[in-house]
């Protein structure tokens, strides 16, 4: 079974969702659904008012509640942490015990999520088609977004080759992503995102044209060397995925030594926009 987190976006705001490609079906954060639907401010009030009513829906013995599922998401400090999540029909039920304007918007929209995924599934393309619509509302320029959808097309192809090895997702993937990064970069990633002062956004979706760039030098180097040095043990891997980055690293040095610009910055992509429109401005 194989569990794909993606972020969607109503109105705005972020609800964390979780496909399941064995049930074919959306798995949403209720207490994200709950901060939409009650138009939270922030998260503690949305959870606050998701524990009172689990309570309430658990005493008059509501089986939506009784068998609602809890995966792993990522919280605002950017640690997975266990998240009650609701089906698309189970949702449907619980938003009726919240009296809330957006109930209907918000129904049509899941309703509507789950249509988009089940036509993705027949036409890989449509993914990529709204990735790019979700990247452009959000504000992203044109050319940092074709280098955005580029680097997630080779960090799958990177990801393929260590599933293919027999490696895990979670820790083993984690680990080897950091020694991509810390190689190339200096920094692991959860170094990196606290130089960018990120908490639970995306590090690659806040990383400029150059840094992008070059970790996806470093993340197609080090699965074409896995290829070719087809690694057996995990401590191999490593050793493949610091080559990887060292080559990346490598390109990073002589770009800053003829540049003069540090590649590695404070700054996330929407900032660089902005100052690039204030120079054209």
């Amino acid at each position: 079974m194989t569990k794909t987190q993606a972020l969607q976006l109503f109105e705005e705001k972020k609800v964390r969702t979780i496909w399941d490609d064995e049930e074919e079906k959306w798995y949403f954060s209720i207490v994200d659904a709950v901060a939409v639907l009650t138009e939270s401010t922030d998260f503690l009030t949305a959870r606050k008012y998701w524990n009172k009513l689990k309570q309430r829906l658990k005493e008059e013995g509501n089986e939506t509640v009784t068998n609602c599922h809890q995966f792993k998401m990522q919280a605002l400090d950017g640690k997975m942490r266990l998240t009650d999540v609701a089906d698309t029909e189970q949702l449907f039920r619980l938003i009726q015990s919240i009296p809330s304007p957006k109930a209907e918007p918000f129904k049509q929209w899941m309703a509507q999520v789950a249509a988009d995924r089940l036509d993705q599934i027949q036409d890989p393309e449509l993914s990529i088609e709204q990735a790019l619509a979700d990247y452009k509302r959000l504000g992203y320029s044109d050319n940092w977004i074709n280098q955005r959808l580029k680097s997630i097309e080779i960090r799958k192809d990177l990801t393929d080759e260590w599933k293919r090895h027999g490696l895990k997702e979670g820790v083993q993937f984690a680990t080897l992503t950091d020694i991509i990064y810390s190689t190339w970069s200096g920094m692991t990633a959860k170094e990196y995102k606290q130089f960018k002062g990120l908490k639970k956004e995306n590090l690659r979706d806040n990383m400029t044209n150059r840094e992008l760039v070059l970790n996806m030098l470093a993340e197609l180097s080090t699965k074409d060397i896995s290829e070719a040095q087809n690694p057996e043990t995990f401590v191999e891997h490593a050793d493949v995925a610091r080559q990887g980055g060292e080559i990346a690293r490598n390109a990073r040095a002589e770009l800053e030594a003829k540049t003069g610009k540090p590649v590695v910055t404070s700054l996330n992509a929407k900032d660089v926009l902005q100052i690039e429109n204030k120079k054209k401005n």
